[in-house]
This record gives C-alpha cells, sequence and structure tokens, in this order.
C-alpha cells in the first residue's frame, strides 16, 4: 500500500513540477535542517512566492505530499486516512487541470531524509534540486544505526549535492570534517558556511542575548561575505546551530539577489520552530531550553553549549535516549555523560539508553544531583519538584522517548502547549 501511495503521488508531484516549473532548494544532514529549511524560507519569501515542507515530510511519500501542497496539518491530525490520502489525490490532479497557476510557488524547500541507504538517491532520482544545501552530520550521526559507519551515511546525504542540475549551488557546512571529507572537490558551483576562517559566509561575534530580567532572548552574530559583514538577531531560539542555519540561508538567499541586509530584516522577525532551543518561560520563574524534538550527539553538543553559555544560575538538563544509532550507541552517550558532567548542576536522565550517560555524569556530579526514570511521564512530575526559582532547564532526547511531556509539565503556559510544543496533532497524541 504504501508503494503504491508513493507512485501515485510521486506522479502527481513530478507532473506539477513540469507544469509549473518551481526550483526545488533541498536541505540535508543530521543537524538543523528543519532550523535551515525554515530559515530559507524566511529569507527567500519576501522575493518569491515560497512553499516549505512541513514536519518531518522528507522521504517517498512525504516530499510529493509537500510539493502537493500544505498539507501537513491535516496529514498529522488526521492520521493519514484514506480519506485524506484520496483528497490529496483529487486535488492535485484539479490542480494540475487548473487553467491557471499564479499562486504556484516559484520556489519549493524540501528537506532531505536518509534512514537507510539509498533513500536520498531515490528521492533525488524523482525530485532533483536547483539548490541543495548539505548541513553537518557529525561524527556519530543519528540514522547511523542501518549504515556501516559514518563516513557510509555521509556519503548518501552528499548524493544530495550530486543531484543538483546544471547551473545549480550546492551550499555546504565548512565546519564539519566528516562533510568536507565526503565532499571533496565537486564541479559546478558551491559555497562553504560555518565559522571557520575561510569559508565563504563565515559566522562571527556569535553571542547570547540577555535582557534585563537576566533571561535569554536569542542570540546575535555578524556574517562575513566577500568582505561584508552584517549583523543578524534571532529571537526566541538559542545554539551556534541558529548561526550556521542563517548562514546557508545567505548563501541561498545570494542567489535569487537577495543582499546580506536584506536577509538580516528578515531573519529578524524569523520565528524558529517549535522544539528546536526554543526559549520558553518555565513554572517557579526558571527558564525552559525546549530542545525536545530530537537528538543526536552533534544536536546534544550544540544544547549543552547553549546551556552552559547561559547566565550564572544553577542549571539542569533532562536528557532521554538517543535513538538509532546502532553500534555507536555505548560509545555516544558515555560521551554524552562526559560532556554534560561539565556543564550542569541537576541532570535527569529518561530511558534505558540514558542511564549511561547518567552513569558517567555521577563521576562529575554529586549522585544526588543525577536522577533517572523510565519514561517522560514519570520524569516530568520529579523535575517539577526539583526546579527551583532563576533555573535553567535544558531539555531534550529522541522523538520515541516524547521529552515535550516533560517541558509541558513546567512550562509556564500549558494553555498554548498546541502553539509552543512538538507533537502536539492527534496522532502524536494517540501513541503512548
Amino acid at each position: 500500500m504504501f508503494k503504491l501511495l508513493a507512485s501515485i503521488l510521486t506522479i502527481l508531484a513530478r507532473a506539477q513540477l513540469a507544469r509549473f516549473k518551481p526550483e526545488i532548494i533541498g536541505v540535508t544532514g543530521n543537524v538543523g535542517k528543519t532550523t535551515t529549511k525554515e530559515m530559507i524560507g524566511a529569507v527567500l519569501s519576501s522575493h518569491k512566492r515560497v512553499r516549505l515542507s512541513g514536519g518531518n515530510l522528507n522521504n517517498e511519500v512525504g516530499l510529493p505530499l509537500a510539493i502537493l501542497g500544505n498539507w501537513t496539518e491535516e496529514y498529522y491530525s488526521s492520521g493519514s486516512s484514506p480519506w485524506f490520502w484520496g483528497k490529496v489525490i483529487w486535488r492535485g490532479v484539479l490542480d494540475l487541470l487548473s487553467p491557471k497557476a499564479t499562486n504556484y510557488p516559484e520556489v519549493t524547500v524540501l528537506e532531505y531524509g536518509a534512514d537507510h541507504p539509498g533513500d536520498i538517491e531515490r528521492l533525488v532520482k524523482n525530485f532533483p534540486p536547483q539548490v541543495a544545501v548539505l548541513n553537518a552530520v557529525g561524527e556519530i550521526p543519528s540514522h547511523v544505526e542501518f549504515f556501516p559507519d559514518a563516513t557510509s551515511l555521509a556519503k548518501e546525504k552528499v548524493k544530495l549535492i550530486d543531484a543538483v542540475k546544471a547551473n545549480g549551488l550546492a551550499v555546504v557546512n565548512g565546519d564539519d570534517a566528516l562533510v568536507m571529507k565526503v565532499f571533496g572537490t565537486r564541479s559546478g558551483e558551491s559555497k562553504r558556511f560555518g565559522f571557520n576562517p575561510g569559508t565563504d559566509y563565515q559566522v562571527s561575534a556569535y553571542h547570547i542575548n540577555i535582557n534585563m530580567n537576566n533571561k535569554p532572548t536569542g542570540v546575535a552574530f555578524n556574517i562575513n561575505h566577500d568582505g561584508e559583514v552584517v549583523e543578524f538577531k534571532i529571537n526566541g531560539s538559542l545554539g551556534k546551530a541558529q548561526a550556521l542555519a542563517a548562514a546557508a540561508a545567505v548563501a541561498v538567499g545570494k542567489r535569487y539577489g537577495i543582499s546580506l541586509g536584506q536577509a538580516s530584516v528578515a531573519l529578524a522577525k524569523y520565528s524558529g520552530p517549535a522544539g528546536r532551543l526554543k526559549v520558553l518561560g518555565g513554572i517557579k520563574n526558571a527558564t525552559i531550553i525546549d530542545d525536545s524534538y530530537n537528538a543526536s550527539p552533534a544536536a546534544v553538543r550544540v544544547a549543552l553549549e547553549a546551556l552552559e553559555g547561559l547566565p550564572v544560575g544553577r542549571k539542569v538538563a533532562v536528557l532521554g535516549d538517543m535513538l538509532e544509532l546502532g553500534e555507536y550507541t555505548i560509545q555516544a552517550h558515555e560521551q554524552v555523560g562526559q560532556m554534560v558532567g561539565k556543564v550542569v548542576d541537576v541532570l535527569v536522565c529518561v530511558g534505558e539508553r540514558a542511564k549511561l550517560i547518567a552513569a558517567e555524569a555521577r563521576k562529575q556530579i554529586s549522585p544526588e544531583n543525577v536522577k533517572e526514570f523510565n519514561n517522560s511521564l514519570e520524569a516530568a512530575k520529579v523535575v517539577q519538584e526539583l526546579i527551583q526559582s532563576g533555573d535553567f532547564v535544558l531539555v531534550k532526547g529522541s522523538q520515541g522517548i516524547r521529552m515535550e511531556r516533560v517541558v509541558e509539565e513546567i512550562m509556564a503556559e500549558p494553555g498554548n502547549k498546541n502553539l509552543l510544543l512538538v507533537r502536539q496533532s492527534k496522532k502524536w497524541q494517540n501513541k503512548k
């Protein structure tokens, strides 16, 4: 059934692309895909009609669904029922036959996911991009479980670059050693972004903005391109991943005639996606850093760096299992335990694998300040009790651990959870 549905949607999506001819911008990597996609959309929307894929629609069904329309919200709320798919297909046919195409997007920004070898190769066969963005992969990336090693996964990601059409553009993370090794020297136009000197879009002067109440409000940084230096501010989200995503978005924007200054103005209005290092008010005057969408070793490192960079105050980390790491599972969790022990005052670990984080952290943190729980619901109640006024609380874990349930328990505005948290759709709420 999945293959039949994917085939029907692909045929319709390819037909629409052939008729309306939007440019496709593809985004892949293991850290910051969604943030990068959203920032590209924010930069381009002031000059182009843009459509973004929503949620994690990045596979053989998700990509054509994103191309066919703005179905994300209904997809997650309907549970992808037969009635829903029938409506999508019928609407796709009607749009294809419509004599008017004035509102069809000029640019479509898509995420390309890779859980297994060959995933991206299959996607780009049907949906080759004009512009490809390759974010960081990391030494131990997520979704590596079904690949021989991290290098094999990186090579799969690079297939998005290889599929770029003639006269296209490749935008590549110049800070990730594995990405640069696998990317190598390729024909065609390419731009590198990152903190490293020598990148085409170099980030510098990164810092966290703090208000008069000692609360973080976002981040600021400079982007340098061809001798021009422009300041950027991202409100409501933390982490160097924000700066890297912005640099990638600026590189893409430049292709479409958008200057650094115009991109800075556009991103000043940008509001990042839920669950990606978002700053939320917490109970007892605490500050929550909600990074509950997903987790990989590289992403956890970025999150802990953001927590460490906050003002003086008690720092609490609530960390869940990192999934789909295969043979790297033990090593990755132990490394996080070594890292977190240098940053936090209190650690709460959720899940069987996270016990490895706790064991390593106890070598640096008083044992009474390290807690372990089997699931996020058990942890949520205790986290609520242990929070103190002024705490900074980081919450992070893989999707399957459902760490947003911890955030819901400790957030100051639980009535707004549908707007502020990830996985609030009916489809997710029905899952245990």
